[in-house]
């Protein structure tokens, strides 16, 4: 084990509570093992560790990043994507392939979902120039959690959203049969809409939908 995440291994052994690990296993569908800590008690522990330690050179936050993510307790992964935000304004250009193998693996929505507003959306606005390459890449790949992640990674861009690149994206898998492909197509739609509710509004009206993404995108606006 790297000497980076021995002390982590130690706050997150002492911190753990079966019960509640019992309750978080049953939650993610028994996919993944838990030491059993709240979520604030774990930030708690990552954030005063990632201060202590202070940033890292890029290759020796992959490689930890990398170990972390392979270790059994799903609260390691969560401390990865939290070490990736921690250097959110260091990450280099390579960055993405440490993004994408945490996407790629050990992947259900809890890590997907907060790689994308933590990790990938941060690095796209970082590197413009690379969105397009590899979140096409990802819209049309097999995998669907990439499927998933070219959707999600604009949640948080607002105005500075790219209409239509999302829009494209949304089409290209508007006639998936996936449930988080569905409910990512209208969670992204829905989140715009705060933005935009004019042109989520036309955008439904003039296109076929799941009615599950339908449903979502609508949510919290009226549809004439």
């Amino acid at each position: 084990m790297h000497p980076y995440i021995k002390p982590l291994e130690k706050a997150f052994k002492a911190a753990a509570n079966k019960d509640n690990a019992v309750h978080q296993q049953a939650y993610m569908r028994d996919q993944f093992p838990f030491f059993g800590i709240k979520t604030e008690v774990r930030r708690g522990i990552t954030s005063a560790h990632f201060k202590k330690m202070g940033l890292l050179e890029p290759g020796t936050l992959h490689e930890i990043v990398i170990e972390l993510w392979n270790l059994p307790m799903r609260e390691y992964q969560y401390a990865a994507q939290e070490l990736l935000y921690f250097h959110r304004k260091h990450l280099t250009e390579t960055a993405i392939d440490t993004i994408e193998f945490c996407l790629t693996h050990k992947s259900w929505w809890d890590t997907v979902d907060a790689l994308n507003t933590m990790a990938a959306g941060i690095y796209f606005i970082s590197y413009p120039k690379k969105r397009i390459s590899i979140t096409s890449r990802w819209n049309r790949s097999d995998n669907m959690w990439l499927n998933r992640s070219s959707l999600l990674f604009q949640l948080k861009y607002k105005k500075a959203t790219d209409k239509d690149l999302l829009s494209n994206y949304i089409l290209q898998l508007s006639t998936s049969k996936e449930f988080f492909i569905q409910k990512a197509i209208g969670w992204v739609l829905r989140e715009f809409a705060k933005t935009d509710p004019d042109w989520v509004r036309t955008f439904v009206k003039q296109h076929a939908l799941a009615p599950l993404s339908k449903r979502e995108a609508l949510k919290n606006i009226a549809i004439s």
